[in-house]
């Protein structure tokens, strides 16, 4: 565990720091693009940050490859290598298309192969569990389709939900956190080496995110772009393909006991068919919506507009920080939800408790102009946002009767509106260079 730690902090680190100069020759190339009648920031922002997250994963690499215990990993594994080659590949692509704004077919085309430049070298689905089957064994080309299909959708799923600050990295990290859990018991508890990789390859990915966080937390002062986002979605695919297809689950000798035992400890077994899906809901839900609703209008999947996710909970009164907090917990709520699930499937307190937590995060969503205010008692110990507008204005000299009363009726504005919620773009502005 210390030698994942350190790997996660180095990669950090790295993130962290080279984000500042990177950010300063963004501006410097001119990959600032002009704001566009979907953003939601107010001021052109460099992107390219990806270039941080790109070293931060080489660091990472690097150190892990000269650690006692992750060294096995790249003796015994092609993997790392594997994932090595087709991030270079991925964010590649993804850095010219901030800078020039490539096609979107020549980047599902980069996608695949990169994918396939993964499979070439080991990182591939070999077999699937399926219940009341059991494993399944693929041949090289259903394992070949399968695996590219999982990389594109994930790295497409994580590139449609990059739409405000802090919003993928955010997610990723929360669901690589759930997904190292996940792997690092696989291969902690049931002594199986082949989870190794997968555990890597989510710490890394943890520090990829954090070390870039700081500074793309609204107001972000610079964006990951495609070079940034498909490369984590990279990153994620590669370890639920390893987990999932590398993992033999005759391995674990769950196969004992009663038959309810043995289908409640098959669980964790079944998990890496569910683990990929639920670590990416949000963002597969997000982009499965946006390929429906632009099908139906007539327009290409990849077509761009302003009706994600995030979006919908700007126009409905969210502010951004608050939407990101959102989509935040629902993404921590499936995925932890399932690790749990995974853990003790025979316990209904789990169950009964991601039942709770949905309807917190329901009645979150249904309050989006909800703002706590403290007791009279105890204004004056909380910032001014928390106390009553009354007697804020009495405090700074003005009439009680010019401020808004506590319980006088706001008026929603709609999202686009200047100075609402930091969701400004829909309307015409003037073309900053």
């Amino acid at each position: 565990m210390r030698e994942y730690l350190l790997t996660l902090c180095i990669t950090a680190a790295v993130t962290y720091l080279l984000t500042g100069p990177v950010r300063k020759f963004a501006i410097v190339a001119g990959a600032m693009p002009e704001i566009r009648a979907r953003d939601v920031h107010r001021e052109p922002t460099p992107r390219l940050g990806g270039i941080a997250m790109f070293f931060g994963l080489c660091a990472g690499l690097l150190v892990a490859d000269h650690l006692t215990n992750l060294s096995e990993v790249f003796e015994k594994s092609n993997e790392p290598r594997a994932l090595l080659s087709g991030a270079a590949l991925i964010w590649l692509i993804g850095v010219l298309d901030d800078k020039f704004e490539i096609d979107a077919l020549i980047k599902l085309g980069g996608q695949m192969i990169a994918a396939g430049v993964m499979v070439v070298q080991g990182l591939t689905i070999l077999w699937i569990p399926l219940p009341g089957i059991g494993t399944v064994a693929l041949t090289q080309w259903q394992g070949t389709l399968l695996t590219v299909a999982l990389v594109v959708i994930t790295i497409n799923a994580v590139n449609f939900v990059d739409g405000l600050d802090g919003l993928a990295a955010g997610m990723v990290c929360i669901a690589a956190a759930a997904f190292f859990m996940y792997a690092y018991r696989i291969w902690y508890s049931y002594g199986i080496e082949a989870a190794a990789p997968a555990s890597l390859f989510a710490a890394i990915l943890m520090g990829m995110c954090l070390g870039f966080l700081p500074h793309n937390m609204h107001p972000a002062r610079i964006f990951m772009g495609d070079s940034g986002s498909m490369l984590i979605g990279l990153v994620l695919a590669a370890g639920a393909i390893s987990v999932t297809g590398q993992v033999d689950p005759d391995v674990m000798k769950l196969f004992s006991g009663s038959e309810r035992n043995t289908v409640h400890q098959m669980v964790p077994v079944y998990i890496p068919l569910l683990m990929p899906l639920t670590i990416i809901a949000i963002p597969a839900a997000d982009l499965i919506l946006a390929i429906v609703r632009r099908t139906w209008r007539g327009q290409s999947p990849f077509a761009a507009d302003r009706g994600h996710l995030h979006h919908r909970l700007l126009e409905i009164g969210h502010s951004h920080s608050r939407a990101v907090l959102i989509m935040y917990f629902w993404s921590a709520l499936i995925a932890f939800g399932a690790l749990a699930y995974s853990v003790n499937s025979a316990s209904m307190w789990i169950v009964l408790g991601v039942v709770a937590l949905s309807a917190v995060g329901l009645v979150l969503l249904l309050l989006p102009r909800f703002t706590p205010r403290a007791p009279r008692w105890a204004e004056r110990f909380v910032p001014p946002r928390y106390r009553r507008r009354k007697a804020v204005a009495v405090e700074a000299g003005a009439e009680p009767t010019a401020a808004v009363g506590a319980d006088e009726e706001r008026v929603p504005v709609a999202a686009g509106v200047s100075g609402v919620n930091g969701a400004t773009a829909v309307g015409p502005r003037s073309r900053t260079r």
